[in-house]
């Protein structure tokens, strides 16, 4: 049976898709979940539209974080906090401070899950803190944590 995605589906394909499912799959679980529909002429014209405004909204938000990207790849950005003695911080630096001191220094704004932040920065220095805004757009920033 002929069904277009409505949503994307793991191990079946991406929204808008024309992809052939048993009639029971579609029956049991992607109908009634809203994921997929039947694939009639009109419904492909539709299915049609939809991959060509999903492809827009991808490359006008790919270019997006390119132009963040850009700008935040030679910036260093600087964080202050209280240390005691051999460099260890207080507290930590997390996420939310990070794009708190990018948004403050630079202007950009950038989501705090979009950072790839293994732990909590606890000690001062320089490090580099991957982000990725988009799924071909991912950069380095650097972060230099300073003493208060």
């Amino acid at each position: 049976m002929k069904v277009i995605l409505r949503q994307d589906v793991d191990g079946l394909g991406r929204k808008g898709e024309v992809c052939e499912v048993a009639a029971g799959h579609f029956r049991n679980l992607l109908n009634p979940r809203g994921l997929a529909m039947k694939a009639t002429s009109g419904a492909e014209a539709q299915a049609e539209a939809m991959r060509r405004a999903g492809a827009l909204r991808n490359a006008a938000s790919r270019t997006e974080a390119e132009e963040v990207a850009t700008k935040l790849v030679p910036a260093v950005i600087a964080i202050s906090a209280k240390a005691g003695e051999g460099g260890r911080l207080f507290g930590s630096v997390g996420a939310a401070e990070i794009v708190a001191a990018v948004e403050e220094q630079t202007g950009a704004v950038i989501d705090r899950r979009t950072l790839q932040l293994e732990a909590a920065l606890k000690e001062l220095g320089q490090t580099t803190v991957m982000c990725k805004l988009h799924p071909e757009v991912e950069f380095p920033i650097t972060i230099d944590v300073t003493e208060e």
